[in-house]
């Protein structure tokens, strides 16, 4: 349970103490207000219907919104029904009067097929006395320029706009909804958000089957998990987080659920995240494969295939949209502040046109477990690895090729060491590929393809002046990424130039426990802020190399990090802890359950 104060954390009560609620078609943040602040909707990269957490400059106003305020609120308290994606907030006023705001998206099986409508479910009970409370439902469209037109119901009200209407489905007075009164609450009442639809049923029966049978979908899909021994909740709250980043329609993974959030206050680095990177997915997919979770990633490669066949042997883009959409051009949102009126408010992302050379190594990392895991219904076959195979020729052609590296640097090419890094992976792991199917031809191919990359890497990467391997070939910054040598199988741990580079690293881009991405400035100037995935990449690394108490002791720290629920975003300011960037990000919580995985203890020493 997670309680304390209103605006405990900001003065103007904007945060990213943040819950996430969604169903796999749809996501929305509530804040411990019991406000939701942000909702795309019908798809995450969609126009938001509640964009108010991306114009709050001068503090959290209502446009934008859909609160459910009480009447002299004093405290709040805020958790996630255990195992599930289900958010409780408790709200209690100065004469100890309360109420409990139930949120969550619909997510169960029925009819022999999966029910994720495009809805919201609030369910609002009394705790304690007869409170008094308001509800403020404020939907826009064209970010929020645009208000809808409010239509008026028997027992619901409509929101008809250029873009759609939405239905508002209440047992709550819809008067009082409607013109935002204050009233006492005397029972239950429950608010379902979605299509202009009726319901078949009774709103607040159907409010309450819809809680019933999507928690059982939860706790049933957490109970299948192979979890480590140590941090299971943490783990839980992780895996369920990544899982609701995947729009299971398509298959497609994406990076984070916001746009704009700064990466530091004032940076300009805001950028919109609503994108399936081929990269983040991998990263995503091989963290849940690893607690037994293969469903999400049989449902990323129909989406990963797609994009492979369209390629034909050509260039892949590191991102794409979640319906396979290649132009994903970049705007500004004028009329929006941004988050805490830290502008501009960025809508796609400019990064669509960029050549990074690591996207195929990515591919076929993410794929390659298909080759050799006999649980899945589809296991993958030769005509798929043919398919692989073209995005293995692209990795070779292009792997001493510079490019904008996997930080999407807008301004300065270089052949990026972690690039060639996953060239490499590409071709071992086709020649692992190759071996399974029982084509030795292909299995010799790839592999002398994978020796030759590996020794320009280790004898071009490497810098005798900073003792250690670099960012580029031939230069001598230091970046993180290069940790992933050891996580992807190129050397062993143990070799003296990766426990130097290391050694290095923790010099030159450390803040105590935190780490930045590089120490090299970029078309920003340099980060301000550690990105959370480095710190856990360090944590992989430390634990690899057998530096396991210090590895168990940042990885505490960086789980003290999370927010009051459990969750991460991009960056973290090291001197406060605050988080900063997108929200929550899928590399982020990728670390938590790598982390976890690494370094608990056995399930034997139970015995």
């Amino acid at each position: 349970m997670a309680d304390g104060p209103i605006n405990s954390r900001q003065p103007d009560g904007v945060s990213l103490d943040l819950a996430l609620i969604g169903n796999c078609a749809i996501s929305a943040l509530v804040d411990r207000q019991a406000r939701i602040v942000w909702c795309c909707m019908p798809r995450f990269d969609g126009d938001p219907v509640f964009h108010a957490l991306l114009d709050s400059g001068q503090g959290l106003g209502l446009d934008g919104t859909f609160a459910v305020e009480l009447e002299d609120l004093a405290r709040t308290e805020q958790d996630y029904d255990p195992g599930t994606a289900i958010v409780r907030t408790r709200l209690f006023d100065g004469a100890g009067q309360g109420i409990e705001v139930v949120d969550f998206a619909p997510r169960f099986i029925t009819r022999d097929r999966m029910f994720r409508p495009a809805q919201l479910v609030r369910r609002v009970r009394p705790l304690k006395g007869h409170p008094r409370l308001r509800f403020i439902v404020r939907p826009r469209e064209d970010w929020g320029a645009t208000a809808p037109q409010l239509v008026r119901g028997s027992n619901h009200l409509r929101y008809v706009g250029p873009g759609g209407t939405l239905r508002l489905s209440t047992s709550a007075p819809p008067t009082y909804v409607a013109s935002e009164t204050w009233f006492s609450l005397h029972g239950p009442v429950s608010l379902l958000l979605g299509p202009d639809e009726t319901l078949s049923g009774g709103i607040d029966e159907t409010a309450r089957d819809f809680e019933e049978l999507t928690s059982l979908y939860w706790r049933l899909w957490t109970r299948r998990l192979a979890l480590p021994l140590e941090w299971q909740d943490a783990v839980i709250r992780a895996a369920i987080t990544l899982k609701l980043c995947q729009f299971e329609e398509t298959g497609a993974i994406v990076a984070a659920m916001t746009t704009s959030i700064p990466e530091a206050p004032g940076s300009q680095r805001n950028w919109d995240y609503r994108f399936c990177w081929l990269r983040d997915a991998f990263f995503v997919v091989r963290a849940l494969n690893s607690l037994s979770e293969v469903g999400t990633m049989e449902d990323y490669l129909r989406w990963l295939y797609d994009v492979v066949r369209a390629a034909a042997g050509g260039h892949v883009q590191p991102l794409y949209g979640i319906g396979l959409e290649k132009d994903l051009p970049e705007g500004i949102v004028p009329h929006l502040a941004g988050y805490r009126g830290m502008g501009p408010v960025r809508v796609g992302n400019q990064a669509y046109e960029h050549f990074q050379h690591d996207v195929y190594g990515n591919i076929v990392l993410g794929a390659a477990q298909a080759f050799h895991d006999h649980r899945l219904f589809r296991r993958a076959d030769v005509t798929d690895f043919e398919a692989l195979e073209a995005v293995g020729e692209q990795a070779w052609l292009l792997h001493e090729q510079a490019d904008a590296g996997m930080w999407e640097l807008r301004t300065r090419a270089r052949v990026h060491t972690s690039s060639v890094l996953m060239c490499w992976a590409a071709c071992d792991r086709l020649a692992k590929v190759g071996a399974a199917l029982g084509l030795a031809h292909r299995h010799a191919h790839w592999s002398a393809r994978a020796d030759e990359i590996r020794d320009k890497i280790l004898s071009r990467a490497w810098s005798d002046e900073r003792q250690a391997f670099v960012e580029s070939f031939g230069g001598r910054d230091l970046d993180a990424s290069v940790l992933l040598m050891a996580e992807v199988g190129f050397i062993p741990a143990t070799d003296p130039r990766f426990v130097s580079t290391v050694n290095m690293l923790e010099a030159s881009l450390c803040d105590g426990p935190y780490m930045r991405r590089y120490e090299a400035a970029d078309d920003f100037g340099r980060p301000e802020t550690a990105f959370n995935v480095c710190s856990f990449w360090r944590i992989d690394a430390l634990a690899r190399i057998g530096r396991t108490d210090q590895a168990r002791e940042i990885f505490e720290t960086m789980l003290a990090r999370r927010n009051h629920v459990g969750l991460l975003s991009e960056d973290l300011a090291p001197a406060t802890g605050e988080l900063w960037g997108n929200f929550p990000q899928t590399y982020s919580m990728v670390g938590i359950i790598n982390g976890a995985m690494r370094l608990s203890r056995p399930w034997d020493d139970m015995v």
